[in-house]
């Protein structure tokens, strides 16, 4: 469990003292530059230091923590950090950080100077088990999630489980989220076994076991032409109401949050649409409602989420396309979905009935 090969770059896991230092002495790179945020820079900039052979030999680039800071805005802000600092394109940049800080350090050092090479050592449990993994570096307008980005591949990635521990539980129950819908697209033994598992503290073998899946899926599609798309499952619905709650709620949902209430509704559009059967759509929904509890969502605000993923990348022609699941473990890519048919199933999630445990 200590290496998976991805797409031309290795995946380091836990005990990373050693590859990284080797990764940056064989780099031979003239600089090398640390992407944090406030939080990172003060729980995990530490350790990191710890682990490196020259502990002082860099300069430190720092955001806001937040989806608000995956803006062109905080990205000139980073490349104007680089020509300060005398970045050349011999530089590295490293992403110490959540989704956030690897779509949006990636992101800035595949366009400065035309690419500079960058890693991530993601420190969340969401950029551990996703955003690290495969490529894509992004930022956002107009609260549309990712609407800006590249597939740039990092030079490698280094998954220590120590930076899990500096996490809330909020944190972990949202990159949970795309744990659990692993299990749903791709592998229904995996599903079980988070089902069976302690899902407040998962293990560093249960994060390996999504890198893996993750991993395969990207590698076989790295610019989601075909199969990459079934990772997209909850998201079409899921980032419209990630959107929506950054513009209207002074406490945002977390990207899993959304994702799992996404994750509900495409469950529903997959029972009606893709053929999942009936007691594996309750199933789902029992399990994510036992999890995040529910959203309240209000029929006046479905207009505008229609009106959000309408926008999405992910779209064809103009139609709304979502990856749906034909049984808990097969995921089906491309199905076109329907204004009537999406409010529908923004009309039965909020129909369900939870009671808070």
């Amino acid at each position: 469990m200590d290496k998976l090969e991805s797409i031309n770059y290795p995946i380091y896991f836990n005990g990373i003292t050693a590859q990284l230092n080797n990764f940056i002495e064989k780099g031979n790179y003239s600089r090398f530059f640390i992407l944090t945020d406030e939080h990172t820079a003060i729980h995990c900039l530490p350790y990191l230091q710890e682990q490196l052979t020259n502990k002082d030999d860099f300069d430190l680039i720092e955001i806001n923590a937040g989806e608000e800071s995956k803006s062109i805005d905080f990205c000139v802000g980073i490349w104007k950090m680089l020509i300060d600092f005398g970045a050349d394109r011999n530089s590295l940049l490293i992403n110490l950080g959540g989704g956030v800080v690897t779509d949006l350090g990636g992101f800035a050092a595949s366009t400065y100077k035309r690419g500079i090479d960058f890693i991530h050592i993601p420190t969340t449990l969401l950029s551990q088990v996703d955003a690290s993994v495969g490529g894509k570096t992004g930022i956002d307008i107009d609260n549309l999630k990712n609407i800006i980005g590249t597939f740039t591949q990092p030079k490698a990635v280094f998954i220590e489980h120590a930076f899990l521990k500096t996490l809330p539980a909020r944190q972990i129950k949202s990159g949970l989220a795309e744990m659990l819908k692993h299990g749903l697209i791709a592998d229904a033994d995996y599903w079980e076994l988070l089902k069976n598992s302690d899902l407040n503290n998962p293990d560093s073998n249960l994060v390996y076991k999504s890198v893996v899946i993750k991993n395969k899926v990207v590698t076989e599609d790295p610019t989601e032409r075909g199969l990459r798309k079934i990772l997209n499952f909850g998201h079409t619905i899921g980032h419209a109401i990630e959107s929506y709650s950054l513009e209207h709620d002074t406490d945002p949902l977390t990207h899993g949050e959304a994702i799992a209430a996404g994750m509900i509704c495409e469950a529903y559009l997959s029972h009606q649409k893709a053929g999942l059967p009936l007691e594996a759509m309750q199933e789902i929904i029992e399990r994510l409602l036992s999890i995040y509890g529910k959203y309240p969502l209000d029929e006046s605000c479905y207009t505008m989420l229609n009106a959000i993923m309408k926008k999405d990348k992910k779209n064809q022609g103009g139609k709304i396309n979502c990856s749906l699941l034909a049984q808990i473990g097969v995921a089906v890519v491309d199905n076109i979905c329907t204004d009537d048919e999406l409010c529908e199933s923004l009309k039965y999630y909020s129909s369900l009935t939870y009671a808070p445990a």
